[in-house]
């Protein structure tokens, strides 16, 4: 079943970002490099997210209940914009300790072939869930294992901006570690702005433009339509909602409007993948 699929990678996620944030914590402490230590707190929050959007998938296809009438979808909205404010924490430590470090001049630390291991070993770790994470958000239109999959691509370029610093400390230059650090926390700013951008739109019940545009176009190719108006739609979580008045032919039967109707509603369902569409029939006018 298409539900245990998502809980499934996002359960796995979560035993990833377990692994990766006691490996780097414990690094990070024996070696004293803040690039590490960033990064293990980066991974602590993305646990925490992960764990977030293991619930999330589990409640957000529930179906729709008498408290609830479409359904539980934005769970998964709500939670992709609880993971910005995580990932928004991050940033906060890593500039303080970052340019403390810088300002104080305390920038030494020990190199040690660990602290390569703990960042190429979250490259690779991060490279397949990353991918793992996306595939499963595409093939059910989940925001929320979308969310977690940037998490973890997030991870990529940090630990390579954290690699680039220890190469730099390796060769004298310490100070290269605290910049990576700062590198880390503008990645993280950038995700975050991107993740709470979509987040709060969908919990606005802002749609894309491209979704409007695709209804409109499937609409065209429906027969029997003069034309329509106030196409209304909005999202939760991965299923679409579309209203839509359309006007028919006068003289028309109840049950050859009816058809027209079902035709608009099959061919966006068609298209568009878990839409729920409801559709309002007016007679045109006749034109003495």
């Amino acid at each position: 079943m298409p539900v245990n699929e998502k809980n499934r990678v996002a359960f796995i996620s979560v035993l990833a970002a377990i692994f990766l944030t006691s490996f780097k914590l414990i690094v990070g402490l024996l070696t004293g490099s803040l690039g590490i230590l960033s990064e293990a707190l980066h991974s602590a929050l993305d646990l925490v997210a992960a764990v977030i959007t293991w619930f999330a998938v589990r409640l957000s296809d529930k179906p729709a209940d008498k408290d609830h009438h479409y359904g539980h979808g934005k769970i998964e909205n709500l939670s992709a914009l609880i993971e910005t404010l995580l990932l928004l924490i991050t940033c906060v430590w890593i500039i303080y300790e970052a340019l403390n470090r810088l300002i104080s001049g305390e920038t030494h630390l020990e190199v040690t072939v660990w602290s390569y291991v703990v960042v190429i070993s979250s490259i690779i770790v991060d490279i397949s869930r990353s991918r793992a994470l996306k595939r499963m958000a595409v093939k059910h239109n989940s925001q929320a294992l979308e969310a977690d999959a940037l998490h973890f691509s997030t991870d990529v370029w940090s630990s390579m901006v954290v690699l680039f610093g220890l190469i730099g400390a390796q060769f004298g230059f310490f100070m290269a570690d605290s910049i990576a650090a700062l590198l880390v926390a503008c990645i993280v700013i950038y995700v975050s702005y991107q993740l709470g951008k979509r987040s709060i739109n969908v919990l606005l019940d802002r749609v894309p433009d491209s979704v409007s545009s695709q209804i409109q176009d499937e609409m065209n190719h429906v027969e029997g339509i003069k034309y329509f108006h106030d196409l209304k739609v909005r999202s939760s979580g991965a299923d679409i909602f579309v209203e839509v008045n359309i006007h028919v032919p006068p003289g028309m039967t109840t049950e050859e409007a009816h058809e027209i109707a079902t035709a608009v509603e099959k061919q966006l369902s068609l298209k568009i993948p878990r839409a729920h569409v409801h559709v309002h029939i007016e007679p045109e006018a006749h034109v003495d």
